[in-house]
């Protein structure tokens, strides 16, 4: 007789399946990608303020982002903006009623993964040089 209670899984075999799908690995970083923005995003709207106060401030601000640890930190901030936005753009594209079934599916969250990654050394080029 088989059973239809439901099994309590393993976290590696959680990890393990959701890994080989790319629609898994695409809402996965969706989520983080948001998690970051909504930490994020309220630093960079005080540096923001802080350089439109004044010239003085605007100089220090730009010394304050000169450093490659403030990059680094700048850098994970847009790759978390670039890659939200894309994958926002792919759910409201799904919305309409495009690439639902599950090839579809497939095909779009791999493009999305492989134009984010475009998108993101292009960040990366721009903030670190």
């Amino acid at each position: 007789m088989k059973s239809n209670r439901p099994v309590n899984l393993s976290l590696a075999t959680v990890i393990e399946v959701n890994l080989k799908s790319p629609v898994a690995i695409a809402s996965i970083l969706h989520r983080l990608s948001g998690i970051l923005l909504f930490f994020v995003v309220p630093g960079l709207l005080a540096l923001l303020s802080c350089s439109l106060a004044s010239p003085e401030s605007f100089a220090s601000t730009k010394e304050l982002l000169s450093g490659v640890a403030a990059k680094a930190v700048l850098f994970v901030s847009l790759a978390g903006l670039v890659y939200h936005l894309l994958a926002g753009i792919k759910h409201l594209i799904m919305d309409w009623g495009f690439a639902e079934t599950l090839e579809g599916g497939r095909a779009f969250a791999t493009s999305t993964l492989v134009a984010s990654a475009f998108a993101i050394a292009a960040v990366f080029v721009w903030v670190m040089f």
